[in-house]
């Protein structure tokens, strides 16, 4: 199927579904109206409420939301209930949603096949102490290596996304003939268990669920995402419907402050956020791991390139169709313009003598 059919097929069916969605808004969060502007009396100001999911994860928004970050801004969030991972872009391509976090790629994707969407902040941020996925499998399996892939089953939340192609760019690199490796798309809150019952032989799980996976006795970790490309494959940025953008550009830099200085939050104070983290899900905090974020979510070309790279060769998306700059804008961005006048007023240095 080619990209672009593929894409109206899966944004056609993605609408549908959320139609039922949409009408499940808790009563106690928003007004009715979706991506409306009314007054706010407290704010003394007009308000935009934005569409976003209500999934089980720990999201900027919700932590954003939380902290107040909202209040006083233009916008404020109206949850619409729960959008499966694989919906999110195809919704915020058509406007049934309004802002969406995924990975690059799927975004890339998106605009090749004549979205109408923009990655307008960064996300999350891969290192050493906090990748953004990590690789399982039993420790009686006999897995080690890259090489033993071939001919096993591996568990991954999604195509078209990170764990598809970081992982298969890795695997290529170190001989494997990943045609000979069998691909299964399971939650990552069930691939523990399916690797423990032997479903599959191993699993990249993302976090939190990935905390509980280590701590399994039964299981060897093999290595993280920061083994495979340092971080390159791991933002998971932020992105927004065009035509939302261009009605309410107000409400969206409101959104980008409010989800950078959660994000900013998040890096200064990791045990607390893990804690509302271990809240949110309703699991043990010792078993969820640490978030990292870009530095004021402020977006760098680097991991955009790396998937559009991945896709031409891929044969994904035609070689040129898609340029860096297609993707992002930092100009919702009050941070990335705070930091370009830092950098340009910074004095050069003395030459030595």
């Amino acid at each position: 199927m080619k990209a672009s059919t593929a894409y109206r097929f899966y944004a056609a069916c993605a609408a549908a579904a959320t139609l039922v969605l949409l009408g499940g808004c808790k009563p106690h969060e928003a007004p009715a109206e979706t991506s409306a502007t009314q007054a706010s009396p407290r704010a003394q100001q007009e308000v935009t409420y934005f569409k976003y999911p209500d999934n089980p994860a720990f999201d900027l928004v919700y932590l954003a939301d939380k902290l107040g970050y909202f209040e006083g801004t233009s916008t404020r969030p109206k949850y619409v209930g729960k959008i499966s991972a694989p919906q999110i872009i195809p919704l915020v391509g058509t406007g049934e949603i309004d802002f969406g976090t995924r990975m690059v790629p799927l975004v890339i994707s998106a605009i090749a096949s004549g979205a109408d969407i923009k990655v307008i902040s960064a996300g999350g941020e891969t290192l050493p102490d906090a990748p953004h996925m990590k690789y399982f499998t039993r420790k009686d399996s006999g897995i080690r290596a890259p090489k033993d892939f071939e001919g096993k089953t591996v568990a991954f939340n999604s195509f078209g996304a990170c764990a598809e192609f970081v992982t298969k760019k890795y695997l290529s690199q170190h001989g494997v003939d990943v045609s000979k490796v069998n691909w299964l798309v399971v939650p990552d809150n069930q691939s523990q268990q399916a690797l423990v019952t032997k479903n599959v032989d191993i699993a990249i799980i993302h976090p939190p669920f990935s905390g509980a996976a280590e701590a399994d006795a039964q299981l060897h970790k093999l290595w993280s995402d920061w083994d495979e490309d340092h971080g390159l494959g791991g933002m998971a940025p932020y992105s927004v419907n065009g035509a939302f953008a261009r009605a309410h550009p107000q409400a969206v830099k409101d959104f980008v402050t409010a989800i950078a200085r959660a994000g900013n939050w998040v890096n200064a104070h990791p045990d607390e956020a893990r804690q509302l983290t271990a809240e949110r899900l309703g699991i043990d905090v010792k078993l969820v791991e640490r978030y990292a974020y870009v530095k004021d979510l402020v977006v760098t070309e680097p991991p955009i390139q790396y998937y559009i790279d991945i896709l031409e060769q891929a044969g994904k998306i035609p070689k040129g169709k898609v340029a860096v700059q297609d993707v992002y804008t930092n100009d919702y961005n009050v941070f990335a313009a705070k930091q370009a006048t830092a950098s340009a007023a910074a004095p050069a240095k003395a030459n030595p003598s």
